[in-house]
């Protein structure tokens, strides 16, 4: 996988993670997937309907984590 990825999910981070950090995430695994760092113009717009569609995804998953150990957020 891809090592520029790093783990979005406490304890490894101390907060949550940002928007930022899961869309910079779903960039980078996307580029790994599709080898391309920058697409040409006629796939840009499948490649970044790619990107939001990880990040969407990966927002999901770090929302819906049950994290032992951590603390518990206040609801």
């Amino acid at each position: 996988m891809c090592r520029s990825i790093k783990t979005l999910r406490p304890p490894v981070l101390p907060e949550e993670a940002t928007e930022e950090e899961i869309r910079a995430a779903a960039l980078q695994y996307v580029r790994k997937v599709s080898g391309f760092r920058a697409p040409a113009a006629h796939n840009r717009e499948v490649f970044d309907r790619a990107v939001e569609a990880v990040a969407a995804a990966t927002a999901e998953l770090l929302g819906s984590l049950e994290v032992r150990g951590a603390a518990q957020r206040a609801g």
